[in-house]
């Protein structure tokens, strides 16, 4: 229809090339009625080209995302077929005789696969293959593999909290190093894991639904295997990094991976070096003949058992990552692997084992018998494969031993802010009186994100409907100074090119902007030069709040019992609590560290000892992790000869870490007259 119009209306763009005489007279006198009307018509016509190029490279990519989506259906099983068939046919034979039969029959429930993740008991869960799992920028992994890195994620922060000394910083905006975000290969491995906390209808057909999946380990035969192909070294470095997540369960002193020099500089940079000496479960061999002898004197006999070992053996089996080894070394290896609880990962010719095909996305073909594929392994480039140690690796003390409360260092407040913005007044705050301002006629807003996220107008709770929502006004209220778009994209769906999900958080906002609406004719998000914010003249913040207090009893001079007491009541829970946003650990864990050091604080400036026990009692009820405020603890019931109080709280520490998977540390609990030692990692 636009061609037939500009072809009517306005003409074609050129009726005929313009002639020598023609150009020299535009030259001459260039604005002339009929030059302007060419121009004009040349400028339509380029103009519906490009709305036209618009609307074909949309149409093109939605039809590609429709066509991967539709690649990604489960289709039912024939039982589930036939099931829904002879559903069909009895509801639609119900509806036929009501009449004469009265009330009809109900049709039958029947699971549609993995469409239906809340199936009954009654049907049999979807059968899971070997190539399902977990896809993040640089590698893939197995479901199983991906839980392993989630619950190694959280022992990082437990560690972080167990080893945080209270009252050790000048000010609450202090850098802690200790708070560094985890790398983005682990968020991502996180956010896909944590994928009940996500709404169905928030998620884009380039996400793939939880399945479980063997790990690489229990995939590979026992007489060892050389890796070929493209993804040959990414799916050594995925049974790497496999194995050594499954050690973390291990003994400390465990050995479960060796490999040799050679391996580990073509596997992983030059930076790894000292991250995978740092691996307890990691040994490090200089030549691939001492490699077979460490091997041999750390494997284990093979049980003489008929049948296949349990899944759990297979995945505790001795890994060796190495070259070619040389003759001798290759026919002592090739006898130890038929005889001990080893596999071996050749990064070469093997002639003494299979040797599998491997492709960049983990898909393995044995190739001495072409056309038979094997189990699909992980694969991790280099990156990732980094990424996914530094969860793995024990952690780099980052606080000095401490004894006890240390002296307070008051300090001006120094806020790392841009100098043109300003913190809001809030409710509560120890300032200077200032003239009461009059009381707007507009409904209060107060947003709760310490303990379970809350949106209250007018005293009563918003109904958000959308946990991306949600996400957005905790993320909001964390950086109160604003985020961008690709900020907020990142962090709710990390993992995800962020083209395919800006569209999902604008109708997020639609979403939620609409929700506020409903209850309120009040605007909350601002959204000016590509930065959200919260307005904070029309909303209060609980999380501001207790920010305030903490500077408050952080610069005081008078009273600062009662200023720090003020920033214990102005904590009412953990950060989001029951949430597991990949992003929230850093804030939330920042936000619990303003509170503990307000215990610790108040502590030390009680005459009364018990009293001074009672506040650290509270806190290790906020952070039970916590060695140094149990230490505290101990230490005065110890003086006050309560040795059996001292005992219980001592033990209970410990019980509390072992359950996590924590290695208690041997000095807690023991009185320091006169040791600096901590309780730290």
């Amino acid at each position: 229809m636009p061609p037939w119009l500009l072809a009517k209306f306005v003409g074609p763009p050129l009726h005929s090339w313009p002639t020598l005489q023609q150009l020299r007279l535009w030259a001459a006198q260039p604005l002339t009625t009929q030059t302007l009307t060419a121009g004009l018509t040349v400028f339509a016509w380029l103009l519906w080209l490009l709305v036209a190029y618009a609307v074909i490279v949309t149409a093109a990519r939605r039809l590609r995302a429709g066509a991967r989506w539709l690649r990604r259906l489960p289709l039912p099983t024939p039982l589930q077929a036939t099931a829904t068939g002879m559903a069909g046919a009895a509801a639609l034979t119900a509806a036929a005789n009501t009449t004469a039969t009265g009330p009809p029959v109900q049709p039958i429930a029947v699971s549609a696969g993995t469409l239906h993740h809340d199936a009954v008991d009654a049907h049999p869960a979807p059968e899971v293959h070997a190539g399902e799992g977990v896809t993040i920028p640089g590698g893939w992994l197995p479901q199983k593999t991906a839980d392993q890195v989630a619950a190694a994620a959280t022992l990082v922060w437990l560690r972080r909290r167990r080893s945080y000394q209270p009252g050790q910083r000048e000010s609450p905006d202090q850098d802690d190093p200790d708070l560094a975000p985890l790398p983005a290969a682990v968020t991502a491995v996180q956010a896909a894991v944590c994928v009940p906390d996500q709404d169905s209808s928030e998620r884009s057909p380039d996400e793939q639904p939880r399945a479980t999946a063997p790990p690489s380990i229990a995939a590979l035969p026992p007489t060892g295997v050389a890796f070929a192909g493209g993804g040959a070294a990414d799916a050594a470095r995925g049974v790497l990094v496999t194995a050594l997540l499954a050690a973390l369960r291990d003994p400390p002193d465990a050995i479960r991976v060796v490999i040799t020099r050679s391996a580990l500089t073509t596997l992983l940079p030059p930076a790894a070096t000292a991250v995978c000496d740092s691996i307890p479960a990691l040994r490090v061999t200089e030549t691939a003949a001492h490699a077979v002898e460490l091997i041999d004197s750390l494997a284990s006999p093979t049980p003489d058992t008929a049948g296949p070992p349990p899944r759990h053996e297979e995945a505790s089996r001795l890994v060796l990552i190495t070259e070619p080894p040389p003759a001798p070394a290759a026919d002592r290896l090739a006898a130890l692997l038929g005889t001990r609880r080893a596999t071996a990962v050749v990064l070469g010719a093997w002639p003494r084992g299979a040797t599998w095909s491997v492709d960049q996305h983990g898909r393995t073909v044995n190739a001495r018998l072409p056309g038979q594929a094997g189990p699909r392994l992980c694969v991790l480039d280099r990156v990732a494969a980094m990424d996914l140690l530094t969860v793995i690796a024990p952690p780099t003390p980052s606080h000095p031993p401490h004894a006890g409360p240390a002296p307070r260092t008051v300090v001006p407040e120094q806020r790392r802010q841009p100098p043109e913005v300003r913190i809001p007044r809030q409710a509560g705050e120890d300032r200077t009186p200032q003239p009461t301002p009059p009381v707007a006629a507009q409904p209060p807003v107060e947003l709760r994100v310490l303990g379970q996220p809350t949106l209250l107008i007018d005293g009563r709770a918003v109904t958000i409907r959308r946990s991306a929502a949600v996400q957005i006004l905790t993320f909001l209220a964390v950086h109160r100074h604003g985020a961008t778009t690709a900020q907020l994209v990142q962090a709710i769906w990390p993992g995800l090119a962020a083209h395919t999900v800006t569209n999902r958080l604008y109708t997020t906002l639609s979403v939620l902007r609409a929700a506020i609406r409903a209850a309120s004719d009040l605007s909350i998000i601002d959204h000016t030069d590509d930065r959200y914010r919260l307005r904070s003249e029309h909303l209060e913040v609980d999380l501001w709040r207790l920010d305030t207090a903490a500077h408050h009893a952080a610069t005081t001079l008078t009273d600062p019992a009662r200023a720090w007491q003020a920033v214990i009541d102005a904590y009412t829970g953990d950060l989001a609590a029951g949430h597991t946003w990949p992003w929230i650990d850093p804030p939330r864990e920042g936000t619990r560290r303003l509170v503990l050091d307000a215990y610790a604080a108040a502590a030390s400036t009680q005459q009364d000892p018990r009293r001074a026990v009672e506040l650290l009692q509270a806190g290790i009820r906020v952070d039970p992790y916590n060695g140094n405020l149990h230490q505290r603890a101990i230490d005065i019931l110890t003086t006050l000869g309560d040795h059996a109080a001292a005992q219980r709280l001592r033990d209970a520490h410990r019980h509390r870490l072992s359950i996590a998977g924590l290695h208690p540390s041997d000095t807690l609990g023991q009185p320091r007259e006169h040791s600096n030692a901590s309780a730290g990692d």
